[in-house]
């Protein structure tokens, strides 16, 4: 039960930096409707994150991995109810935006400390996949204002 967990939590990471690069690169090239629909797969995220939150006790995992995914989680609710319930242009709002980003930053990190802990190789992975997504995440806040 240990080593599925572990691994799903790295799967779920490795995953959401991919498709959070996914959107960046669209936004980039001009196309952000397409990182709309990718949302809806990171939303499909939340459901081992969930399943992970609620295995922790038994899996006997320290405060911080509860954070971690809450952080995470918090920001999926946080980007629904913005981008998709309400559809509030808070892109445009400094201080908005810069909650948001925090958030995002809080969550993405957290799932740094989960993927760790399915071992070196998938920490070196969600690291490297870390690093460009945040590069791109500036680069196309810088070029496109978004």
């Amino acid at each position: 039960m240990l080593a599925f967990a572990n691994k799903l939590g790295a799967v779920v990471a490795i995953l959401f930096y991919i498709s959070a690069i996914f959107v960046f690169v669209f936004r980039l090239l001009g196309k952000p409707g397409a990182g709309h629909w990718i949302g809806y797969f990171e939303f499909l995220l939340a459901v081992p994150l969930i399943y992970l939150f609620v295995e922790a006790p038994q899996l006997h995992r320290p405060a911080l991995y509860y954070i971690q995914i809450g952080c995470m989680l918090a920001w999926f609710l946080a980007s629904a109810m913005l981008d998709y319930v309400f559809h509030v242009d808070f892109r445009n709002v400094r201080w908005l935006v810069i909650v948001y980003v925090m958030l995002f930053f809080a969550g993405t990190g957290g799932l740094l400390g989960i993927a760790a802990k399915a071992g070196p190789g998938w920490s070196a992975a969600a690291i490297a996949l870390f690093l460009v997504m945040t590069v791109l995440t500036f680069v196309q806040r810088a070029v496109t204002g978004q």
